[in-house]
């Protein structure tokens, strides 16, 4: 599922595992955008974040195995 844009605090959940992910960071690169995940669960403090290319098409921004999980858009 697309969104309008990728934000700090939004979780997704992870479509092989089924675990929710919260997004930490979101940087450019020169044309490219990535998102920092990190586990969104009690050791979320001490897990390693994930480094995440955000792809982006006429319907919005998604990032690639992974579901968004929240009902609303209005960011």
């Amino acid at each position: 599922m697309a969104v309008k844009s990728i934000q700090l605090g939004q979780v997704w959940r992870n479509e092989t595992d089924g675990k929710n992910y919260l997004v930490t960071k979101v940087y450019n690169e020169l044309f490219t955008q990535y998102a920092m995940l990190r586990p969104a669960d009690v050791n979320a403090p001490s897990a390693e974040t994930t480094r995440i290319k955000v792809q982006k098409s006429a319907e919005g921004a998604t990032i690639p195995g992974f579901a968004f999980t929240q009902d609303t858009q209005d960011f």
